[in-house]
């Protein structure tokens, strides 16, 4: 074969842009005798990585793997890229047992790279630690930035954020990606206030924020309502000149705007978008719905499809559907669930046909509300029993309260806290009606089941700083200074009462 006949072969492996372009160049290599060429055959091989629905070709990728008879760890890592990004990412731990077992290659660091990737797309976590140990012991863990990366996301993906935070503090110099791997790791799992202390850590250390830290410390703000924080970071991306030019850094803002409880400045943040798109629609009209501004958010679905040509997808209509219920629309919202397919081509889910159901208990119409339970396409949840549950607490039902209750307890079995908001609820329904007996039978059904409550928490930002206070801790280190101040707020009130 002459220089020129190799050359063209491996450019026409390059240009592989599908499996009938592989499949010809393999015909090729073998009609040259490329086929048993380490070199020209893996290359091939990396032919498959950008195909889209890798797991079609995967059993092509696999036979020429095994024809092959020189292997070396580039293969090898080729594979298991290959295996990572089907739906079977567990076989790359079986490639990589036949690497360093049988045939007694040496992986390199992509080789733990790849592996890990293998280990958080198949939620492999205990094999992923299990990698943890070996990269430690072979000294790639302290020197390699993709493996520290990889070994944090194994522990913030299993949502074990103590042991993420040790190997976090284990990395010698960590740059903004694994700062904000961290920082997300918290907010996922609703520890916003968490989330900002590291933030704010980044900060202090030197580290440049990059538009993901930014945008997830502005969902940790949402999180704990922390305003003033996130009003700071506003002007911080004012600077950057990120809001223009990012429509997911502009959506996160209105969205932390809006859920902070300044809709006005969500609002103001949100025209002066230079891009937006049914996430930026949808934060605006989620924002509409928690104060009740069913109008305003009924409206927004009309800008979106007349100004920005953008057709609702479930989340906006569930928006929507939000507002009508805390706005006592209810002819509007009973319209939008009858007409949303038709009309947007969105057939309702189980969370549409919840919020119908709080709308009309809302408006008293219980019985209504039961009658649409009743004709649900799917089985109602604990949602659509809890809305029910919550309406009959309201207008004093006793009888679909105890249906409801039923109802929850079959749904919630085992989830202690779900079981005892339920009969808390259908014993306050009793206390109302004056049913006193059984009420008191329900209150000692919960200590004979030793439920126990969940501790109430709450959080309070004074002068930009975030404090949690949970229900029953006495750590906090301005224990007495609170009760003090409790104290004298109450006897001010018995005096204003006196008089």
């Amino acid at each position: 074969m002459t220089l020129l006949s190799w050359k063209t072969l491996i450019l026409a492996s390059h240009r592989c842009t599908t499996l009938h372009h592989i499949k010809s160049t393999h015909a090729l290599f073998i009609i040259h005798g490329l086929n048993h060429n380490t070199y020209a055959t893996s290359k091939l091989l990396t032919a498959f990585l950008p195909l889209p629905n890798l797991n079609k070709h995967f059993q092509y990728a696999a036979t020429i793997f095994d024809s092959i008879q020189s292997r070396n760890s580039f293969v090898y890592d080729t594979m298991i890229r290959i295996c990572s990004r089907s739906s079977l990412p567990q076989m790359g731990l079986r490639y990589f047992k036949l690497m360093v077992k049988e045939e007694d290659v040496a992986p390199s660091y992509l080789t733990f790279h790849f592996l890990l990737v293998v280990c958080l797309n198949g939620c492999l976590f205990t094999v992923g630690k299990q990698i943890h140990c070996w990269v430690l012991k072979n000294g790639v863990f302290s020197s390699d930035g993709y493996v520290q990366t990889g070994v944090l996301r194994i522990y913030v993906e299993e949502k074990v954020l103590l042991d993420a935070r040790k190997v976090f503090d284990e990395i010698p110099h960590p740059d903004v990606v694994k700062w904000d791997v961290l920082i997300n790791g918290y907010v996922r799992c609703g520890l916003g206030f968490e989330g900002l202390e590291v933030f704010k850590e980044m900060l202090v250390r030197g580290i440049e924020p990059d538009k993901f830290s930014v945008t997830t410390a502005l969902t940790a703000c949402a999180q704990v309502g922390a305003l003033a924080q996130g009003k700071w970071i506003h002007e911080v991306l004012k600077k950057k000149k990120w809001i223009e030019s990012d429509v997911y850094v502009g959506t996160t803002l209105v969205d932390m705007y809006a859920k902070c409880g300044w809709i006005e400045m969500a609002m103001e943040v949100f025209e002066k978008l230079t891009r937006r798109n049914v996430f930026s629609w949808a934060a605006l009209i989620g924002g509409y719905a928690a104060y009740g501004y069913a109008r305003e958010a009924i409206t927004c679905l009309e800008r979106m499809e007349r100004e920005d040509d953008i057709k609702p997808d479930s989340v906006v209509l569930l928006a929507v559907l939000a507002a009508c219920a805390h706005g006592g629309l209810l002819q509007e919202g009973r319209s939008m669930l009858d007409t949303m397919e038709a009309r947007y081509g969105i057939t309702p889910k189980h969370e549409h046909y919840s919020c119908i159901v709080d709308l009309m208990c809302r408006a008293g119409r219980l019985d209504d509300a039961v009658g649409v339970i009743e004709k649900m396409p799917m089985k109602p949840l604990a949602s659509v029993w809890g809305a029910l549950l919550n309406g009959c607490r309201t207008h004093k039902n006793v009888e679909l309260g105890e249906l409801a209750v039923k109802n929850l307890l079959e749904l919630e079995k085992g989830n202690s806290d779900e079981e005892e908001a339920a009969l808390v609820q259908l014993s306050n329904i009793y206390l109302v009606v004056e049913r006193n007996a059984e009420a008191s039978k329900i209150r000692q059904m919960i200590g004979q089941r030793g439920i126990r409550k969940a501790p109430g928490c709450s959080v309070l930002e004074v002068d930009g700083n975030v404090t949690k206070f949970v229900s029953g801790d006495v750590s906090h280190p301005n224990l007495q200074k609170i009760h003090t101040m409790i104290h004298l707020l109450s006897v001010d009130a018995l005096q204003i009462l006196s008089h």
